[in-house]
This record gives structure tokens, C-alpha cells and sequence, in this order.
């Protein structure tokens, strides 16, 4: 099914690109746990299979699921989504000079500001949602590479990818998108000019909460793709084969649970904008976010199943209404099923940007009802 370009990415991925087991029929892929592999009598691998550290037949078909849904020339699954992350880092050369955006992922942004020099690499962290401070902070003739996370974590800024393409291609540098949030259905990186794709695989793609992987997807199969998969193959990132499967698996309702988040989260958002307790909702789906117009160009069929609220109460009662809750599971991870609240600066600690009256929700698949009676209950 997969060289039928006439059907839609829901239907593919659905299908999981039409598999079909030569053996038996079987239409759910099978999961490949071999580690090693037969040699031909003269030595050669003509089944394209050495060890399993560097590849795995399950781990290929996760990963032409994930090339079809981003467009890519290539895709790879690793590890975690951190391990996915960092092997991009650790393709650059050492001196290489790294942007990337202020509010991000909490972990990776440790690592980068505090161990990234180890590597002798040159980090500066830039609002990307100002474009002008962006092309500023360009160093010719040094700058590698610009990071973007969109939209971003926690605060939920919206990162306009085409024109900061621009920027990075003039400059001699790639772009890559943490598109972890947006989801492949919602934005498109590479078709708007980034080089490189990230995802957290264990939200959103896999949506279930029970995979921990990470996955890349390129524009190209070029120099530096390789670099990234030599990372894997020596650094041992691949993802097991259980998990592949179970990877592939979560992508096929992709979806179905993508839209349901959206649209609970839009609701949710126009819903606590109005609460008393809210003193601000940060959703780019609403009229009043600073990046809405960005964020209505480049995301297509809804804007995430994620928002923050700050509470008029401040940290004390954002931490006293997450204690409440009675529906809302109180736990890091986002884009599962079920719905998830986070008190944040609590969870990132001295240094994190995040403000301290923040609650972060991902929207899952309950009834809105019951997703906003429980937490309007928990903050009157």
C-alpha cells in the first residue's frame, strides 16, 4: 500500500503502510528480536542484516511509519527521546556554535548548558520567537546549527520554522525542529525548510505511556545524517524491537488521538480563559496568543493537545489545586490517553524559566466535562 501515493497519511499509517506478513498473512508486523544474523558462504550480507545494535527489521518498518508521516528521505528510531536529541548535538564538530531557544525542553536544555562543552561545543540560548534577536545572534562562519522546540515547553510559544529556515540556510547552518508537541499531522518541518525533525516518540507517537524512544527524520540522506546514525550505531541508541512494535502499534490511532487532544484542548482553553481562578491560559489555538497567526499558518488541523495555566492564586495555589485533582493524573510526560497536570517549576527546579504559578495539562482522550469540572472543583 505504500507505493499508492493517492492515499492519505491517516490511512497509511493506519494500515502501518499496508504490511502484510509474506508467511502467513499476518496484517499486525512481527516483532524481530534476533541479534545476529547468518552469513552468506562468501561472507557477504546480502539480507542487509548484520547485528543488532545498528538495525533491526522492526525498527525499519517504525521508521518508514515515521518518513511517510514527516516526509522525510529518512528516518531513524533511537532510545528516548533525549538520546534521539543529543545525537544530533554530538554530530556537530567541536567549535561549532549551537542556537537554541530559551524555553525548552528542561532536560536537553541541562544537558546543553551545563555538559555541552565537554563536546567543545558553543551553546547560546536565543528567544526564537524573535526573529531579529535570532539573526543576531548568528556568528558566520560558526553557527551550525539552530534548535528550535515549537511550540515550546511549557509556555507554548510558537517558533515561525520558514523564516527562521531562511536564516539558518543563509547563514551556512541546518535547522532542526523539536516538532514533539505539533505531531507530524499538525506541522510539517521539513516541508516548511528545516533540515532535521525531532520527537519525543513516547508521547504523542506512541501515546500509550508505555514506550520510552526517540525519533529523526531528514531532509536528506546527506553527510551529516550519516554522522547522526554513526552516533547511534556507537553510542548503542537503537531502539529495541519490543518497543518498535510497540511504537508502531500507538501510531496507527495517531490520528484519532491527535484530533481528540486538539479539540479538547481548545475547549479546555476557552473554557479556563474564563475562570476565576485563571489569571492566563497559554494556547496558541486562542485569538490572544502573542504567535496565534504564526501558529494558524503552520500548524494544519489544530493547534496540540497541550496548555498551561497560571493561576491568580500563584505558586501556592497551583500547587495546592495539582493536589486536588481527582481525575487529572499528577505526572511528567505528556501526549498519552490519559490526562496528565504538572506543577513544572517544582519538577525543573533553580534556574527553570518557567513561572511558578504555572500548571501544565496534556489533554488526553476523557470528556471535557469531566476534564474541566475536576480541575475547576480542585482550584475553587
Amino acid at each position: 500500500m505504500s507505493e499508492n501515493p493517492g492515499f492519505t497519511r491517516q490511512t497509511l499509517v493506519a494500515q502501518a503502510l499496508g504490511h502484510v506478513d509474506p508467511i502467513n498473512g499476518a496484517l499486525v508486523p512481527p516483532i524481530h528480536l534476533a541479534t545476529t544474523y547468518i552469513r552468506d558462504p562468501d561472507n557477504q550480507y546480502r539480507s542487509g542484516f548484520i547485528y543488532g545494535r545498528p538495525d533491526n527489521a522492526t525498527v525499519r518498518e517504525a521508521e518508514a511509519i515515521i518518513a511517510m508521516l514527516e516526509g522525510a528521505a529518512g528516518a531513524m528510531v533511537l532510545g528516548s527521546g533525549m538520546s534521539a536529541a543529543l545525537a544530533v548535538f554530538m554530530a556537530l564538530r567541536p567549535g561549532d556554535h549551537a542556537i537554541i531557544p530559551t524555553v525548552m525542553y528542561w532536560g536537553l536544555r541541562n544537558w546543553l548548558i551545563n555538559d555541552a562543552v565537554e563536546w567543545g561545543l558553543k551553546i547560546e540560548l536565543v528567544d526564537t520567537t524573535d526573529l531579529a534577536a535570532l539573526q543576531a545572534a548568528i556568528r558566520p562562519g560558526e553557527t551550525k546549527l539552530i534548535w528550535l522546540e515549537t511550540p515550546s515547553n511549557p509556555m507554548w510559544t510558537v517558533s515561525d520554522i520558514a523564516a527562521i529556515a531562511v536564516i539558518a540556510h543563509a547563514a551556512g547552518a541546518r535547522l532542526a525542529v523539536d516538532s514533539t508537541c505539533a505531531t507530524p499531522l499538525l506541522t510539517q518541518p521539513l516541508a516548511l525548510g528545516a533540515d532535521i525533525v525531532m520527537h519525543s516518540a513516547t508521547k504523542y507517537l506512541n501515546g500509550h505511556s508505555d514506550v520510552i524512544a526517540g525519533a529523526l527524520a531528514t531532509a536528506r540522506l546527506d553527510d551529516f545524517w550519516g554522522r547522526i546514525e554513526r552516533v547511534r550505531r556507537n553510542f548503542g541508541q537503537i531502539l529495541g524491537p519490543l518497543e518498535a512494535y510497540l511504537l508502531i502499534r500507538g501510531m496507527r490511532t495517531l490520528p484519532l488521538r491527535v484530533a481528540a487532544a486538539c479539540a479538547g484542548a481548545m475547549e479546555l482553553a476557552l473554557r479556563f480563559s474564563n475562570h476565576a481562578a485563571v489569571a492566563e491560559v497559554l494556547y496558541p489555538g486562542l485569538e490572544s496568543h502573542p504567535e496565534h497567526a504564526i501558529a494558524k499558518r503552520q500548524m494544519q488541523g489544530g493547534f496540540g493537545g497541550m496548555l498551561s495555566i497560571r493561576l491568580r492564586g500563584g505558586e501556592a495555589a497551583a500547587i495546592k489545586a495539582a493536589a486536588e485533582v481527582k481525575l487529572w493524573k499528577r505526572a511528567t510526560s505528556l501526549g498519552g490517553v490519559e490526562s496528565l497536570i504538572e506543577h513544572r517549576a517544582s519538577i525543573e527546579g533553580a534556574g527553570s524559566p518557567c513561572p511558578p504559578d504555572l500548571l501544565r495539562l496534556s489533554v488526553g482522550s476523557e470528556t471535557v466535562d469531566d476534564l474541566y469540572g475536576d480541575l475547576d472543583h480542585a482550584m475553587r
